[in-house]
């Protein structure tokens, strides 16, 4: 009798880009996405306080949460071999924490359970732009320095990618073939 060889699939990279605020997030996970030919997850947050027609409040941040795993989970069966996510549940932490001194139960409970294989740590070297859902441009070494450090105390695998323009996609393709070549 003939043995067969066991199909093995080899495991889907994931790799977040996280930061603070108008720090270039979308458009990296968008510029890595197609240079990859792969797909991307997008910001489950902006969408939804875009539907909800009022200001969200500390309850709807779960609700984020829970979507931005929803949004990653689909972008997954049509990622090729790497997947980018566009922020992740640091980003609802860290803004839940700040806004509200806390954090809702769901994303303490799993943000050690939802992890990427590197974390891209988006500087605070591009300008600023005006959003109607952003809220501290006066904060953003505040925030840097917090996602830094809870990148870090998680000892999870991060690089901060930092560059204008075609410098920062650079920077972060740079990151992420190191991780392909491991």
């Amino acid at each position: 009798m003939e043995k067969r060889a066991k199909k093995t699939t080899k495991q889907l990279i994931k790799v977040a880009i996280t930061g603070p605020e108008s720090t270039g997030k979308s458009m990296l996970a968008e510029q890595l996405a197609a240079y990859y030919h792969t797909v991307f997850a997008p910001e489950y947050a902006r969408n939804y306080i875009d539907r909800i027609n009022r200001e969200y409040t500390f309850e709807d941040l779960a609700i984020i949460a829970k979507g931005q795993i929803a949004a990653e989970r689909d972008a997954e069966k049509n990622a090729d071999k790497i997947l980018f996510c566009d922020t992740e549940l640091t980003v609802i932490k860290i803004w839940s924490e700040h806004k509200y001194n806390m954090c809702p139960e769901w994303v303490a409970a799993n943000l050690t359970k939802f992890t990427y294989d590197l974390y891209l740590l988006c500087d605070i070297d591009l300008d600023w732009k005006y959003d109607p859902l952003r809220e501290h441009p006066h904060l953003r070494s505040y925030f840097f320095d917090w996602y830094y450090k809870e990148l870090k105390d998680r000892n999870v695998p991060f690089k901060v990618v930092k560059g204008k323009g075609a410098e920062r996609l650079k920077n972060a393709l740079f990151f992420t073939e190191e991780l392909l070549s491991k």
